[in-house]
Order: structure tokens, then sequence, then C-alpha cells
């Protein structure tokens, strides 16, 4: 029952990080934008993080920054996708690559410094008692449960607000919207620059909780695993909790197979969460070949006032 509880828990702390990245993703292709750049823009976040959290040691004034630099990068990426209607996945390529370099730059003087303190934890005690639930979700970090406000308020908005009917009217048919008096460039704007923020949080969240020492490329590719989890997910956030945390728990698993003295080589237990990610793609691409996708229908076309879709 203790390595249940132990291997879950691990699982939610290793998922928390992609939740965050996938629920920005979903957001900004819900508008019809897509984005590529989420290992940049996660990396920034976590750099942003480190050096912020090693100035002040304030976790508020920490999550503020990251907030203020990946949305600035937001900023960029939708005033290049959505006012000059340049190729989303060129652009998204190359925030993705300028993100990298810059936070390796930037990160180079505070590589391997541990963080003072830890992110405080909400201590449920009433939980206790309750097996394995209790050691689960009892005292879990403050990351963690925002994780979880954020998927159900943006299930809420996408499918229980009239606004949410909007965004996906922008994502399925912008000069539909436009008709109907729905600002379609204001819309993107707002969701590439959130998406955009939410993104940083999963590097923040990577520095913070998971791995509290600045690395460079400390991501290792998580960002791209978050792309692929907006797919699997079918661009819904309920669907994004479940997939990250199954990556989160296949990535703990090869983990706990090293610590047990498994005689697989370390490299082939850390490639089971993306085989499995790999292998899940095909096979929901199989059953799904003659249904929709789930992706917004307008999903990478630029939207040009007055033309029809």
């Amino acid at each position: 029952m203790d390595l249940i509880a132990q291997l879950l828990t691990a699982a939610i702390a290793a998922g928390t990080p992609l939740l965050f990245a996938t629920l920005g993703g979903i957001l900004i292709e819900r508008c019809g934008i897509i984005q590529l750049g989420t290992e940049g823009l996660m990396l920034m976040g976590a750099v942003t993080a480190a050096m912020t959290f090693l100035a002040t040691g304030n976790l508020l004034v920490t999550v503020l920054a990251v907030l203020l630099i990946t949305g600035f990068l937001g900023v960029l990426h939708a005033f290049l996708t959505v006012t000059l209607r340049a190729n989303q996945i060129v652009s998204g390529l190359a925030l993705t690559l300028f993100g990298g370099g810059l936070s390796a730059y930037l990160g180079k003087a505070i590589t391997g410094m541990p963080l003072p303190g830890a992110v405080p934890k909400l201590n449920l005690g009433w939980l206790d008692p309750v097996p394995v639930a209790g050691a689960v979700l009892g005292h879990l970090d403050v990351f963690t449960w925002g994780s979880v406000v954020v998927v159900v308020v943006m299930s809420l908005y996408f499918y229980r607000t009239s606004w949410g009917l909007h965004l996906r009217a922008v994502g399925d048919s912008p000069a539909t919207a436009d008709v109907m008096g729905i600002r379609v460039q204001a819309f993107r704007y707002g969701c590439v620059i959130i998406g955009s923020m939410l993104i940083g949080l999963g590097g923040a969240n990577l520095l913070l909780v998971f791995s509290p020492t600045w690395i460079e490329g400390m991501t290792a590719g998580r960002g791209w695993i978050a792309v692929a989890l907006i797919i699997f997910a079918r661009w819904n956030p309920l669907y994004a909790l479940g997939a990250a945390y199954l990556f989160g728990f296949l990535d703990t698993l090869g983990f706990r197979l090293q610590l047990a003295g498994s005689p697989v080589p370390s490299y082939f237990l850390k490639m089971i969460p993306y085989l499995i990610t790999i292998g899940v793609l095909i096979l929901v691409g199989w059953r799904t070949k003659h249904k929709l996708s789930g992706s917004p229908l307008a999903l990478g076309v630029p939207y040009i006032r007055e033309q029809r879709f």
C-alpha cells in the first residue's frame, strides 16, 4: 500500500509540470494557433523562477516574474502569428530555439545552485486516515492544487460559458465568428498570452518542486511531450489531467525500476514514457482515422478579415 502511495505521489509531482504546459497549449490551440514553442517557454519559466527565487526568496514574486516574462514571449508569438500572419510552425520553433538559447545564457551563473526554502504544501490532515488517498492527496504542494483548479476553470469556461463557445467558434471558423461580432484577434491574443503564462508556470513548477536546481536544458524534451499530450487529450482539459499523470507515472516507474536494481539498462528505462506516448498516439490515430480528431477546424490557418473558409 505504501509503495502504491509513493508511486502515485511521485507520478503527480512528475506530471504537474506537463499538466500546466498541456493546458497552456490546449488554450492556445483552441483559438486556432499552433503552439510549438512549449519547450522554450518552459525553459524560460524555469530559469526566470531560479533567478528570481535565488534573488528574493519570495514565491509570489517569483511566480509574478515568470508570468511577466512568459507573457511577454506570448505577446511576441501572438504578434507574429495573429497580426503579421507569419507561419505558425516556424514562429513556434523559433520561440523554442530562442528560449533554449537565452535560458542557457541567463542560467550560466546559477547552474547547480540549490534553491533556498521550499514550496509550501497544503496539509489536509483529515484525509490521513483514508488509505492511499490520505498519503497521496493530504500533503500536495500549492502548484499541484493550482493545476487542478486550472483544469476545472478551463473545463467550465470551454463547455459551460458563452465566452467558451465564442472561443471554440474562433478556433473552428474565425470568419463565421467575425460575422457574429466576435473579436477574433482579441480572443487569439488573449489565449496565446494566457496559454504562454501557463506553460511558463509548468517550467517554474519543474524547477521549484520537481528538481530544485537549475540545469541547462532541464526540461529534457518535456515541452515536446506536452505538445503530444495535447493531441492525446483531444484538446480537452479533463483528459489532459489523466494524460499528464499517466506520463508522470511512467517516468516515475522507470526510476523506481532502476532503484530496484533492474537488469535493464537505465537508458532503456528512461525511454519507457516516450515510447508509450508514441504508441498511444499511434493507437489513437489508428482508431480515429475515420473520425474527427477533436482539433479546432481552423488550427494553423491565419485569419484575414473578409476571407471565408
